[in-house]
């Protein structure tokens, strides 16, 4: 499996679910939010996949097994505390790697290092609507602690070994979740149970195994390129 086509599918994936917000975000400041961030992880997901071949045809000609995205960024959305829990998690994972990255030397150095700063802003996003749900009203609180357990299962897999990144990948899990277990804290939140219990079950995305949501997220994703093969504006 490339590294290359891992990040990026990761990067396209979660793009492609938080443009889903497009006209449904609770408030227009955060309708903005959300596709800032968006364009952040397409805009990586273009360079990652061009590393690999032709970035269209990667994003629209593949079948769903061919795709090797975490299951963590195919989620659906639910609702909006749902979708930040999702974003919490990723982008912690996501700016702890690319920060590793850009201090290496490797193909991904130059990416990581204008990515990260990206990835910073999108961390801090996610860390402030977590604080703000957490510790705001009952329902907010009750929401928000939904979405994280129900997503905790698919965390393990961010943390699997990826062939062509040099990463010490059982540090970045201790980083993460040392972070992760800091915000909720602070959030008025309980951290679910961790791995010794089970519940932290990895997924299998990295191996092309995805989970049913997918599907139908590819399918409206690609909808529009196969219905107009060979088609330019």
């Amino acid at each position: 499996m490339s590294a290359a086509l891992a990040l990026g599918d990761d990067a396209l994936v979660l793009s492609h679910r938080l443009g889903e917000w497009a006209g449904h975000a609770p408030v227009l400041e955060e309708e903005v939010a959300l596709a800032n961030i968006a364009l952040d992880l397409l805009g990586q997901a273009r360079v990652l996949l061009s590393l690999v071949g032709d970035e269209d045809e990667l994003a629209y000609l593949r079948e769903e097994r061919a795709f090797r995205n975490l299951q963590l960024v195919e989620q659906p959305n639910g609702d909006f505390a749902h979708t930040i829990a999702r974003q919490l998690y990723f982008s912690v994972h996501q700016h702890l790697l690319y920060a590793e990255l850009a201090a290496g030397r490797s193909r991904f150095t130059d990416l990581a290092a204008k990515a990260v700063k990206e990835v910073a802003y999108h961390r801090d996003h996610a860390e402030h609507w977590v604080l703000r749900l957490g510790d705001g009203t009952a329902e907010s609180h009750e929401r928000l602690q939904t979405g994280l357990d129900a997503l905790w299962r698919f965390t393990g897999e961010m943390f699997q070994h990826v062939e062509g990144l040099d990463i010490d990948w059982q540090a970045l899990q201790g980083s993460w979740l040392a972070a992760i277990t800091d915000v909720m804290e602070r959030a008025t939140l309980s951290v679910p149970d961790g791995p010794q219990s089970g519940a932290w079950a990895a997924g299998a995305g990295r191996q092309g195994l995805h989970t049913e949501p997918f599907g139908r997220m590819i399918a409206e994703m690609q909808h529009l390129h196969r219905s107009h093969p060979g088609a330019s504006w």
